[in-house]
């Protein structure tokens, strides 16, 4: 990955076929020039295709710079071009299946000036986002949800007579694993102005085709071949008597003889129309089959396959690698993040335990099973995105004795919630959940922040949630999950950051003795008698520790206390009251959301003797400002903490949150 991004930075500007940016050769920019989509359809073939070439190497060099995602998004250049060529937003909806390809859409639709604040706080958001824009008609963030968006407008399109307007939705092959898309198909109308453009860039969900089909296709893109077909069709039906049904067989015949070349299609089973499959980096062809696919004015699937990472040599060589790149300033891939600490472990635990079973929805290398899918493949599984066919199945493992484990960003977990509760609790199936990057995240945005876990897992029967600090914490909870939890049928949740191991960790809050409780661990280097006390888990122990350091050098003694384990929470509110009782304010604080987490919890079950109050997160849209990072911005930096205990401590413990 170092020589990956190395080359990244010498390559800047150069594609993998040799194309180069219009004014390195000395010709006039067509990008800068561009500030509509409208301006697209007084190009000629020749511009669009330098166009392509321009928005390509600026990608490369804008990515390059504010990190985010560079080899999907070098992929759509030419489709992109194509439907603003074609159609006309936002008159035309036009939504892309997760969002994150969606920079070159930015970029044609008046962005471009804003591009260099890409997730940047107060700049242009790495998703689509309807706020953002009129030609961002829904915004995304999480994978299959565009045709059933889709469907709310071509349906509402039908209902008021507006027949003029289009619905797109580019769908990835990857989304197609989700079941939600497939929902969506079976409420399909073949009457509706609904256009699924299926980009396959990756997985072969088509029928792997040979020669004559190639050509066969090829022929079926050209625009002579649409208008003879509809020619032909009006004629033979108006044939007296024998027109509608000869025309009908000969459809029959058609099919019999595609479906030799092709195989049996699913989207014409299911009634739709189907054009392709078709070069995706061929502006010429993309632009005539969306346009006989605007024509047609009913449901249409259109197949093409792109190619990752197009015309950048690194990314087509690895497109996983430049699926999302870091900004220059961010963390190299060799920085030991607790990711990878829970990949190790479980190859550590499997080489002793082959009853151990780990699930992932299509986040291998996100969540740091890299390893573990090449040294035990017949205990891993990636579902695709599918997280409620995870958590399920995952219960299955486990009925049938397996010790199941499933890797999972906190933000998707979001979606197995019904599961969690109707086929793992109610059934005493538990499963171990390491959920990864919990917290905030100021990059990508609120579609991606991990603030709902804690509030949806407290109220779960029989659960467990760790927070662990460093190395030996996270190796800790996962083997006492496995071999503790699990069988006294627990749900377990080991819950960490998209991070390195925080550096406030180091001598300042080690294990307690044997025998004391791993709820609370204090700082070491803090008062004894203080007159407040911060918890928190997670990130913002380090907030707290420097709140309370500065809260002490004000004359508030202030200790800071790491919580390892939040769920149960009754051990968590004995061993407060037995520690700190009526003596000193309590303060948690949580980067998550307050609505239900472990302050509200346990604000609610508190002896009414001890002073409590919590900070958490109250909006969950929140999002970084360009001068004031994300938790400033939620209200839970240092500088929120210093002032709340302040205010409480003046006004003697007041209790109100």
């Amino acid at each position: 990955m170092k020589k990956d991004k190395k080359e990244r930075k010498s390559k800047k500007g150069q594609t993998g076929t040799g194309e180069r940016d219009a004014s390195s050769l000395g010709a006039p920019s067509l990008l800068e020039s561009i500030v509509s989509p409208v301006q697209l359809k007084d190009l000629t073939l020749p511009q669009l295709e330098q166009l392509a070439g321009e928005i390509r190497t600026y990608l490369v060099d804008q990515v390059g710079k504010t990190g985010g995602h560079l080899a999907s998004n070098l992929g759509v250049v030419e489709l992109t071009l194509a439907l603003h060529t074609v159609f006309d937003t936002p008159r035309d909806h036009l939504i892309f299946d997760v969002g994150h390809q969606s920079y070159v859409h930015k970029i044609l639709t008046g962005r471009r000036e804003l591009f260099p604040t890409l997730r940047q706080g107060g700049g242009l958001s790495g998703f689509t986002k309807r706020a953002e824009s009129e030609h961002d008609c829904f915004g995304a963030g999480h994978s299959s949800t565009s045709l059933s968006a889709a469907l709310g407008f071509a349906e509402m399109d039908a209902r008021t007579g507006n027949t003029d307007a289009s619905t797109i939705c580019v769908v990835g092959d990857g989304a197609f694993t989700g079941g939600m898309i497939h929902e969506a198909l079976n409420n399909v109308k073949s009457g509706q102005r609904l256009i699924v453009v299926l980009n396959e860039n990756e997985m072969s969900i088509s029928k792997n085709i040979g020669h004559f089909a190639t050509l066969l296709s090829r022929f079926r893109s050209r625009p002579g071949y649409f208008r003879a077909k509809r020619v032909t069709g009006r004629t033979i039906r108006r044939l007296p008597l024998i027109g509608k049904p000869l025309f009908r067989f000969m459809l029959r015949v058609k099919k019999s003889f595609k479906n030799m070349a092709y195989g049996s299609n699913y989207f014409e089973d299911m009634g739709l129309y189907y054009l392709g499959p078709a070069d995706g980096h061929d502006l010429k062809t993309l632009i005539s089959l969306f346009r006989e696919a605007k024509a047609y004015g009913g449901s249409v699937v259109v197949h093409v396959k792109t190619q990752k990472g197009k015309g950048y040599s690194p990314a087509e060589e690895n497109p996983s690698g430049y699926h999302g790149i870091r900004p220059g300033d961010a963390p190299t891939p060799d920085s030991p993040t607790y990711s990878k600490m829970v990949g190790q472990f479980l190859c550590d635990y499997a080489k002793e335990h082959s009853e151990l079973s780990v699930v992932t929805a299509a986040m291998t290398e996100g969540t740091g099973l890299s390893a573990f899918r090449e040294q035990y493949p017949g205990q891993f599984y990636d579902v695709g995105i599918a997280e409620e066919h995870a958590v399920t199945f995952c219960a299955g493992l486990r009925a049938a004795g397996s010790l199941p484990v499933f890797c999972v960003y906190s933000t998707f977990l979001q979606r197995s919630y019904d599961q969690l509760i109707h086929d793992c609790a109610l059934q005493d199936l538990p499963l171990l959940l390491c959920v990864d990057r919990a917290g905030l995240n100021p990059s990508d945005g609120p579609t991606h922040h991990g603030i709902f876990d804690v509030s949806m897992l407290l109220d779960l029967p029989h659960v467990r949630i760790y927070t662990p600090l460093c190395e030996k914490d996270l190796r800790d909870s996962l083997r006492i999950s496995l071999e503790e939890g699990l069988p006294a049928g627990d749900i377990c949740a080991v819950r960490y950051s998209n991070s390195t191991v925080p550096s406030c960790v180091a001598g300042h809050f080690p294990a307690p003795e044997e025998g004391e409780p791993d709820f609370l661990r204090p700082d070491v280097s803090g008062p004894e008698n203080p007159k407040a006390v911060l918890l928190s888990y997670g990130r913002e122990i380090s907030t707290v520790q420097k709140a309370a350091c500065r809260l002490t050098e004000d004359g508030i003694p202030t200790l800071a206390v790491a919580l390892m384990q939040i769920a149960p929470v009754e051990p968590l509110l004995s061993a407060l009251k037995e520690r700190y009782g009526s003596s000193a304010l309590v303060l948690l604080v949580e980067e998550g959301i307050g609505q239900g987490g472990l302050g509200m919890t346990l604000k609610a079950r508190m002896d009414p003797a001890v002073p409590f109050a919590y900070l958490a997160v109250r909006d969950p849209r929140v999002c970084a400002q360009k001068d004031r990072d994300i938790l400033a911005c939620a209200g839970i930096d240092e500088d929120a903490v210093v002032r709340e205990v302040r205010q409480r401590v003046q006004c003697g413990h007041d209790q109100k949150t």
